[in-house]
């Protein structure tokens, strides 16, 4: 089966084609730093990841964009507030935007370009369109001239008389049209600005990713994303400017994921229902938090509340355990017999493992559909824990087992939700330490030692870790 996803632009589900080769790329808008994300903010950059990952197990070799809009009124705003400068409140919420995703498993960006690093590329993109009859200049200001453009409204699907009125747009006398949008804006006194044809001034919000996009990606790439909040006016805008500059398609592919609603709203700093990331990582894993945002389909809306998020911590509770069971397992088959025949458990649970693999990849070729996907997963763990029930004792057995290792792996690797994501780089002396702990109760057992045995498990499972004996011998889960 080839891969589908829903194109935004065609409102159809098209089988994907790269325009080179194997070669993916993708550019994802980024977030405006001058607060701490929340977790409406982090949905597109977990499914874009998810994406990404997707791709590369499927053999594409991906170049993944993002921006980061490191100039803008709200950080200018809140600059002025605490008296630092925009860039000093840019550097600040981008380096906890990092933090954060890398709790939440994200992988990083191949690059991270930023506004105030292609100020250059801008006003010479600003200028071609100026050049080529689709913006105009007032005092000081740059606007595009929507009606110029005439397939503009192609990606919302209105009508500029639908979005007239409809659209909440920026009153500006100065503006031929009122749908017009500004490329550039004339500075205001005392705010940060560069130099320009047109006086001092910044970029409008739409311009830099299309500037950025090219720069990078060049005139048409393969995937842009988003939330669905971006379709009108930005990604509406971007394609305006971008193939009007070009003169050639944009994007071939856009998609676009679906809120998160809190409170029977849209979560969104300016409605005041967030719930930070940094707020939720209190009290749930950070791959928790990623579990909750992948088992409903990118497209659906979410409703985000801490039922949900606390039954998602359980979800990865469970993925963890059974990994670690699962690896525990495969450490302690150093005597097994050489049997010939494959036996019947054996049997069925690496065939239960080829066909969660199969319907793994059949639910993500339909329109990365995550949430079929981590049902997959657990229906695999599910096998894997009945399976481990019973002693491995044969080498088939053990090979039905890496078997289902490996599946394991291939799914929790492409959701981003394999257990060893979350491990510090200790090179497993934290393993290490445990078996070595565990190793220690055992001798005391052996020696009768019962108190000192029974005060090793106590306390460890203060600490969250809970000894469990089974027929593969000691195994360790946490809490």
């Amino acid at each position: 089966m080839a891969l589908r996803v829903y194109n935004t632009l065609t409102r159809t589900k098209e089988e994907f084609k790269p325009r080179e080769g194997n070669k993916v790329s993708i550019y994802v808008c980024g977030v405006t730093p001058y607060n701490y994300c929340h977790v409406g903010n982090a949905r597109p950059y977990v499914v874009w990841d998810v994406i990404r990952r997707y791709l590369e197990y499927k053999g594409y070799k991906v170049f993944h964009v993002q921006n980061f809009t490191d100039v803008d009124d709200k950080i200018i705003a809140r600059a002025a507030e605490e008296g630092v400068t925009p860039g000093e409140i840019a550097e600040k919420y981008i380096a906890e935007y990092f933090d954060d995703m890398d709790a939440l498993g994200v992988k990083r960006a191949h690059i991270y370009p930023r506004v105030t690093e292609h100020i250059s590329d801008i006003i010479e993109m600003v200028q071609g369109l100026i050049e080529k009859g689709y913006a105009y200049e007032v005092d000081g200001d740059v606007y595009f001239a929507v009606e110029r453009f005439d397939e503009y409204g192609k990606l919302s699907g209105r009508s500029l008389d639908e979005m007239r009125a409809g659209a909440r747009v920026e009153v500006d006398e100065k503006k031929a049209n009122p749908m017009d949008f500004a490329l550039w804006k004339r500075a205001k006194p005392g705010e940060i600005a560069w130099e320009s044809p047109w006086g001092k001034g910044r970029p409008g919000w739409h311009i830099e990713c299309s500037v950025m996009s090219h720069k990078y990606l060049g005139d048409t790439f393969d995937f842009h994303g988003g939330g669905v909040d971006l379709v009108f006016p930005h990604h509406e805008n971007e394609i305006a400017q971008s193939e009007a500059y070009t003169g050639q398609p944009f994007v071939r592919y856009w998609l676009h994921n679906g809120f998160v609603n809190f409170s029977g709203e849209k979560m969104a700093k300016s409605v005041g229902n967030v719930i930070t990331i940094r707020e939720a990582r209190q009290e749930y894993a950070g791959l928790a938090l990623r579990l909750f945002l992948l088992s409903t389909h990118y497209r659906s809306p979410i409703d985000f509340d801490l039922e949900k998020l606390a039954a998602a911590q359980k979800g990865w509770e469970r993925i963890q355990n059974a990994w670690e069971g699962l690896e525990q397992a495969l450490d302690k088959g150093e005597e097994l017999s050489q049997e010939g025949e494959l036996p019947e458990r054996a049997r069925v649970l690496q065939d239960r493992a080829e066909e969660a693999v199969a319907k793994f990849v059949a639910a993500m070729d339909d329109d990365f559909n995550t949430a079929l996907a981590v049902g997959v997963l657990f229906d695999l763990i599910r096998e894997i824990n009945s399976f481990l029930r019973e002693p491995v004792t044969t080498a088939g057995e053990r090979a039905a087992l890496a078997r289902a290792r490996e599946a394991f792996q291939d799914m929790g690797e492409v959701l981003g939700l394999l257990p060893a994501a979350e491990k510090a780089a200790d090179d497993g002396l934290v393993e290490e330490l445990l078996q070595l702990i565990i190793d220690v109760r055992q001798e005391a057992r052996k020696r009768k030692d019962f108190a000192l045995a029974d005060s090793i498990r106590d306390r460890l499972s203060e600490l969250g870790i809970i000894l469990e004996d089974t027929p593969q011998g000691v195994r360790y889960r946490r809490k």
